[in-house]
């Protein structure tokens, strides 16, 4: 095998950093996975995660970790209802959709992005995840690199692969080709306790998701775990809106304030959200990597996830092409059919963006759609005719 008496090194305990370790162990490899977060609670987790058959769910099965996805999945949080700003409801699923429907390439489970990360990482050998690791820089080392993070630790390497999301320390090392501003920007929030909190968004949602549509601008949530909710306000703007807007993220009122004026032709019931969200509220500008980058492979290190293809949300492949670089990764490293590692990595990195590059077009061609005059019949037709 062309990892016998290697050290692999991953960088970032994200879904694909996990998925890849778990992978690899399974075929014996020796794995470390570096982990900037303290432990493994540090962290407050976003939105749930919709897997796909293709990706994420055959990422899992082969993982052998299907049966543990199953127990733990969020039944019925991939309903859903379109609404327009008034909150009127032009289309539910939640009557006709069947609860379970594993096998269908349609069927796309939720589950926390908290709970998948415990599979994960409960799945993996003691030692393998080494936390409080905030990666600084490396170096070539022999054959490989040798590794430096903030909290004054080296490590050795063999090969090392960057799983550590859109903003990669690691990805320089491999290109400098960078992403490109999409020209929108989504505004995360999170609520407790909704039910209570939130009862006309909670009864609305009904424990799955809602996709608001109106004016150009959309509200996009779903069902957490624990009763939470989770947010975005998504609207076309430029790159440095955040830093711009003058608006404090950790002020409510404010916030509030700002939604009425930019909003202004919305319902007054989405104003629960902001009464009642957590603080602070996070701005995410969406980025996407170029269509056609490529780079010259290299026989100790590449990439996989955002660090690789940072891509808009409004297609759901983010994870799934995260989980799927892993099992194609997993499976060129462990092949007998290439003669070098540099072979085994050339062939996935060349597959990788070939796929990436589809999805991330999906991606922005949604995330017109979304935010376009006639965003609501058009997504009104594509939903019901899937």
């Amino acid at each position: 095998m062309l990892l016998e008496n290697k050290q692999i090194a991953i960088i970032g305990g994200g879904p694909g950093g996990l998925t890849l370790a778990r992978l690899l162990q399974l075929k014996g490899a020796n794995v470390k996975v570096f982990e900037r977060d303290i432990n493994k609670d540090a962290r407050v987790q976003g939105s749930p995660l919709d897997l796909h058959e293709e990706s994420g769910l055959a990422a899992l099965r082969q993982a052998n970790l299907l049966d543990e996805f199953k127990k733990n999945y969020l039944q019925g949080a991939d309903r859903m209802v379109i609404v327009n700003e008034s909150a009127d409801v032009f289309f539910s699923d939640h009557e006709s959709k069947a609860i379970e429907n594993f096998g269908n390439e349609h069927f796309r489970p939720e589950i926390d992005r908290g709970v998948l990360r415990k599979i994960l990482l409960e799945s993996l050998k003691a030692e393998t995840v080494v936390w409080d690791s905030y990666f600084m820089s490396m170096e070539k080392q022999n054959e490989g690199w040798l590794l430096h993070f903030k909290n004054g630790i080296n490590a050795y390497a063999d090969i090392v692969i960057a799983a550590d999301g859109a903003n990669s320390k690691i990805r320089p090392y491999i290109t400098d080709i960078k992403p490109f501003y999409s020209g929108i920007t989504m505004l995360e929030g999170n609520i407790f306790n909704a039910e209570k909190s939130t009862p006309k968004i909670s009864k609305l949602l009904n424990g799955g998701k809602i996709m608001a549509f109106g004016n150009s601008k959309n509200i996009l949530m779903g069902q957490k775990a624990n009763g939470e909710i989770g947010f975005y306000i998504s609207f076309k703007t430029e790159e440095k809106w955040a830093a711009n807007s003058g608006l404090d993220f950790f002020d409510k009122t404010q916030l509030l304030e700002w939604f009425e004026k930019e909003y202004a032709e919305w319902s007054h019931i989405w104003n629960e959200l902001f009464e009642n969200s957590a603080t602070p509220f996070i701005p995410r500008p969406i980025y996407c990597m170029p269509l056609n980058q490529t780079w010259e492979s290299m026989s100790n290190l590449t990439m996989l996830g955002d660090a690789a293809h940072v891509m808009p949300p409004f297609a759901g492949e983010g994870v799934n092409m995260a989980m799927l670089d892993a099992l194609e990764l997993s499976e060129c490293l462990t092949s007998e059919k290439h003669n070098s590692l540099q072979e085994a990595i050339s062939s996935y990195e060349i597959n990788m963006r070939k796929r990436a590059a589809l999805m991330a077009q999906e991606s922005l061609e949604n995330g017109e759609r979304m935010h376009s005059g006639s965003a609501l019949n058009t997504m009104l037709k594509f939903f019901s005719e899937h």
